[in-house]
């Protein structure tokens, strides 16, 4: 590379230059646009327009809201299959992206032609008096949310206390949807009624964009009710309207205190088309839905209602209302408006402070200087100024880091620079890495450090003038100038005692127990290790892979096998002295495989023959990965233990362990020990394997108790991963274990990883999450890391930051490749700081949040008890939200929840958290079981997290067959699945095909070959290949979910009504679950309550 070659006018590597003309920062939904009003909308489940007497000037038009279904809804059976022309997102999931309001299809198959929705009145002569402010006033002073109060049952059980029998949420109702079941209220109050059009909104600063919606009141007086239907458009259950992101509509403003909207009733105004009008505000696509027609399968709320036109019967009292769950924040549609609004632009990292598009959208991404948030999401990329804000705010302030993230193909992988010998080029004082950050001076003779402001002399080798912005004038042929990820080649000096490691090692240790021969997977192995050992990961083009590699079995003693290139056949060598182990022989017993080919395949051929009558049951454990440490160190390389373990190590040896499964412990102050080791052990024996870069990958093939929380402490420490297959039988488990198996052999892996996160002055790391070990504050080492492990580092304030230079990160870190060179991975990001709190709220990103507290308390479990961890998480999010509702949102009655637009989720995911198997286990949950989740949870990414808490649904029969893209996802709520469909569940780790009991014959058919929904195998784990379109889509759409994920999705057939089917709804996350954690509108409910007490 020639150093003076003045920049080319277009950057060597396809960079697009950094900041383009006219390319500027896009707002959170990725189009800018005007603030949002100052005032907020009326709120969920406020009263219907039409029942809102008004001041006669005819002027005056209420937006439009969803109305119930009418009548002829209700003419439609439960099991029914047809809909119409109703799309998926029409009946599932409230608002289409598109369509402001809705015309209900004229061939609807439900009953007469319904009028058109948008040619109905506005503006209704209303039924009965509506609340004067005073009664409403009252109404929300006394108003519990989940508690019993008078004149209104209790909200069904929130999991905080113990459950009442009011029905829940989750849907199941006899012969009943959604409307038909939940009881109507009396309507609480809009927190601000339409005013005068001429008056001028207030002169303040716009806050944020929030959401905002009434908890249903639970006293005062009720608002007659009609037996005639609504018109479409109206209705008690009326969705809240919420100003579109981008869209300047005028403010609503209140009515003077005390004022009682009274007049003589107005005339209905002609019909109105245009949304654009003033009074009637656009609707947000985010999670409240333009007017929808009726649904299928959902009654009537008013049985028997006649048709349009007829006269209203006498008035009717209403039971109370439980918030309708299509009004309150959609994840479904909020993932959907992402990705139709920010999945087409590639997202341009050269902008700092950018929030990237969400995880589950798909986006290319152009490196312009600020790494890929492929490598680094933040909690907020707007950092508060000073710690006293940040401690108000109560927003944790995190980075969720992925040091060797694979790319997709369309991205080149981090250039790699060499310096030679003089080593990648730093600051003196705190050490920093070359990077676009930093800023040269002196006409390129200095630098001077964005980090700690130090300046620095530029080696004679690296100078290079500056152009007229005082940028270098090879800025673009130098990745680290120009780039916010690269590497760069390491010196000597970065290696330990001096000198240049060795190639890894990898060594099999299988356990050979009567418990692993029993169940074939020794076998198994054996037979999959001949042709996997040709797929060792390999640097670049190399021909083959310079990893070599070793054979162990064992079960009460070890054998170590000679498999040296010059033998006819494999020598064994038997350990059994396991208290003080050795490595009986170093020449042999790590070998290249095309060398040694021959010779290892006749020991693998062999293995299985040589312990098929074993009767001996019991095994060592720590013994074992002690003999494979020890014989790295004899080697002096690194490498990889892959461990195959089937039993609870009972046998006399060091590590030995004792059953101690205690489900009486749960809930109670020592339920925290079941996630602690039993001995120190392992903690120690894991620290010097650290020290070795001996990284250690656990299988397990348990049938009963093996104490995984103690068994995973060396893979959790290593960098390691853990699998488990609990009751493991080869014709279920065989695909699923040998996929994850040949994934984990194959996938890169940087050894003997030093990282260490720098920032800029200000803030400062202060704690980490993750499989790693720590032996000081600063330094994260890892004796292995792949692309699938993450690492979650939490900041905190040391000084005060200014706006203008804003906070900046830099994650280097220091590895061994799969070719033995030593290297070093930089990752840099510039964040904007700020002095409002509006500017943090603006720009959050949930799933990164949620993903943080998630690891936060799944550690916090190991030290307190588990309500202790719950409560802390549930005050968290609640002050969060209070703080926002505080200081950045126009004020509103105090009977509405307003949450702020980009963490509008953060209820419904959190309550996942809450619900999962580690803060709330069911019944069936082992302790194993929760051992495992919480270490898998403490190292995922933001994508992994967020499929893992709120999983996705998907119906496999309503897209077209010859469509290649997957079917729109619904919520995932036992009331959005009907009965005549199939649909698909997917978390990441667990893949459940439903069938519904009144699917078509044909469908039956054409996925499972047999000729009735009877004849279904419920629990069958593989789909029948049938040269069918469906199946052939069906089939295929499995397939991509799988090749997504970072482990095998075992798929389970699950039929209505079925036993197996307890199993599925644990993972329908909106719902209540068994175990007693709260619904979705429950949660929100009480999260409003935990907001207004923190307000008073």
């Amino acid at each position: 590379m020639n150093v003076n070659q003045s920049a080319p006018p277009v950057p060597p590597f396809g960079q697009s230059q950094p900041i383009y003309p006219g390319y500027h920062q896009s707002s959170y939904s990725g189009q800018p646009g005007p603030a949002a009003p100052a005032t907020l909308h009326g709120a969920y489940n406020g009263p219907a327009p039409g029942y809102q007497q008004v001041p006669p000037q005819g002027v005056l038009r209420a937006p439009p809201s969803s109305g119930v279904p009418p009548a002829s809804a209700a003419q439609v059976p439960c099991a029914q299959t047809t809909y119409g022309q109703f799309g998926q997102g029409d009946i599932q999931n409230g608002p289409s992206s598109t369509a402001q309001m809705q015309r209900v299809p004229g061939s609807q198959q439900f009953g007469p032609p319904l009028a058109p929705v948008v040619s109905q009145p506005a503006v209704l002569q209303p039924y009965g008096p509506p609340p004067t402010s005073s009664q409403v006033t009252a109404q929300l002073a006394g108003m519990q949310i989940g508690g019993a109060v008078a004149q209104a049952p209790p909200a069904s059980g929130l999991g905080y206390g113990p459950p009442t029998s009011l029905a829940s949420a989750s849907g199941n109702f006899p012969n009943s949807g959604p409307y038909g079941s939940y009881p109507q209220s009396q309507a609480p109050p809009l927190s601000q009624a339409q005013g005068h059009p001429g008056v001028q909104p207030p002169l303040r600063p716009a806050p944020p964009l929030a959401s905002s919606f009434t908890s249903p009141a639970s006293g005062g007086p009720r608002m007659p009710s009609m037996t005639g239907p609504l018109p479409p458009g109206q209705g008690f259950g009326s969705l809240p309207v919420n100003q579109a992101n981008h869209v300047s509509s005028p403010p609503a403003h209140a009515l003077p205190p005390g004022t009682q909207m009274t007049g003589p009733p107005v005339p209905p105004p002609p019909p109105m088309h245009s949304p654009q009008q003033p009074g009637y505000q656009l609707q947000q696509n985010g999670s409240f839905g333009p007017a929808r027609g009726p649904q299928p399968n959902y009654e009537s709320p008013y049985p028997g209602a006649p048709t349009f036109g007829s006269q209203p019967g006498p008035p009717q009292p209403l039971p109370p209302k439980r918030l309708d769950p299509d009004a309150i924040p959609s994840p479904i549609q909020v993932i959907e408006d992402d990705r139709n609004n920010r999945g087409s632009e590639p997202f341009i990292t050269g902008v700092r402070g950018q929030v990237p598009p969400l995880v589950t959208t798909n986006f290319l991404v152009k490196d312009q200087g600020n790494a890929s948030p492929r490598y680094i999401r933040c909690t907020s990329y707007n950092i508060p100024c000073t710690s006293d804000m940040a401690k108000q705010a109560q927003v944790p302030l995190a980075a969720v880091i992925k040091p060797l993230a694979r790319l997709p193909p369309e991205e080149a992988s981090p250039y790699v620079v060499d310096h030679g010998e003089s080593g990648p080029l730093r600051c003196n004082r705190c050490k920093a890495y070359m990077c676009p950050l930093m800023t040269f001076i002196e006409g390129g003779r200095r630098f001077q450090c964005s980090f700690c402001s130090c300046i620095n002399d530029v080696p004679p080798q690296y100078f290079q003038h500056l152009d007229h912005t005082g940028k270098r004038v090879d800025a673009y042929d130098r990745p680290e100038l120009s780039l916010g990820s690269y590497e760069f080649l390491a010196t000597v000096d970065y290696c330990k005692n001096n000198k240049f490691p060795s190639p890894p090692a990898f060594i099999f240790m299988i356990d050979v127990s009567y418990n692993a021969i029993r169940t074939g997977l020794v076998r198994l192995l054996c037979e999959e290790l001949k042709s996997l050992l040709d797929y060792l990961p390999r640097e670049g083009g190399a021909e083959e892979s310079a990893i070599r590699v070793g054979f162990v079995t064992y079960n009460k003693v070890l054998h170590f096998y000679n498999v040296k290139s010059s033998l006819a056949q494999p020598q064994m060598m038997v350990v059994s002295d396991v208290a003080d182990m050795f490595v009986p022989l170093l020449d042999g017993f790590l070998v290249n495989v095309s060398e040694s080919r021959a010779v290892i395949t006749s020991l693998l051929d062999q293995i299985p023959e040589m312990f098929a009558d074993t009767r001996e049951t019991e095994t060592v454990f720590a013994p074992v990965i002690q003999a494979g440490m020890e014989a790295l160190k004899a080697a002096e390389c690194a490498g990889k233990l892959f461990l195959f373990h089937t039993s609870l190590p009972i046998a006399e040896a060091p590590g030995k362990l004792k059953n101690r499964d205690d489900r009486k412990l749960i809930n109670t102050d020592k339920e925290k020990t079941l996630f602690q080791p039993q001995t120190g052990t392992y903690q120690t024996l894991a620290k010097e394997c650290v020290a070795q870069g001996c990284c250690v990958d656990l299988f397990l093939f348990p049938n009963q108790y093996v104490d995984v929380a103690t068994l995973s402490v060396v893979p959790q420490l290593t960098g390691g991963s853990v699998y488990k297959y609990a009751c493991f039988q080869v014709e279920n488990d065989q695909e699923r274990f040998l996929s994850d198996l040949r994934r984990d052999v194959q996938k890169v892996v940087g050894f003997d990883a030093v990282m260490r996160v720098r920032t800029s002055t200000g803030i400062r790391a202060v704690d980490f999450f993750g499989a790693f070990y720590m032996s000081n504050t600063t330094d994260v080492e890892l004796a292995g890391l792949d692309g699938d492990k993450t690492v979650t580092v939490e900041f905190k304030h040391d000084d005060r930051l200014n706006e203008e230079n804003g906070a900046l990160l830099q994650c280097a870190l220091l590895y061994t490749s799969c070719a033995g060179q030593r290297r070093l991975r930089i990752h840099n990001l510039a964040l904007n700081c700020c002095t409002q709190l509006a500017d943090l709220y603006r720009n959050c990103e949930t799933d990164t949040l949620i993903n943080y507290m998630a690891k936060f308390a799944y550690r916090a479990v190991l030290s307190s008890p588990v309500k202790t961890v719950r409560d802390t998480l549930i005050t968290q999010c609640a002050q969060i939200l209070a703080c926002y509702r505080k200081n950045c949102a126009s004020p509103s009655s105090a009977g509405q929840l307003i949450l702020p637009e980009c963490m509008k989720l953060l209820p419904v995911y959190l309550n996942c958290v809450l619900k999962s198997d580690v803060l709330q286990p069911g019944a069936e949950v082992t302790t194993d079981d929760r051992a495992y989740v919480r270490q898998l949870v403490s190292s995922m990414d933001v994508a992994e997290t967020n499929v893992f808490f709120y999983p996705r649904l998907l119906p496999l029969t309503k897209s077209p067959l010859d469509s290649t893209a997957e079917p729109p996802a619904v919520r995932a709520s036992e009331e959005r699945l009907s009965s005549g469909d199939i649909y698909l569940l997917e978390n990441g780790l667990n893949l459940f095909v439903w069938v519904g009991a009144s699917v078509q014959q044909g469908v039956v058919q054409s996925l499972f070959n047999v000729s009735s929904f009877s004849q279904i195998t419920s629990g069958l784990s593989v789909l029948p290949v049938l040269d069918n379109p469906l199946s052939k889509k069906v089939r295929g759409l499995i397939d991509s979910l799988r090749a997504q994920r970072t482990r095998y999705m075992k798929l389970i057939v699950v039929k209505q009504e079925d036993k197996l089917e307890m199993m599925f709804k644990h993972f329908l996350v909106e719902d209540k679950s068994l175990s007693g954690g709260a619904s979705y509108v429950d949660f929100l409910c009480h999260m409003h309550k935990e907001i207004r007490q923190l307000l008073s």
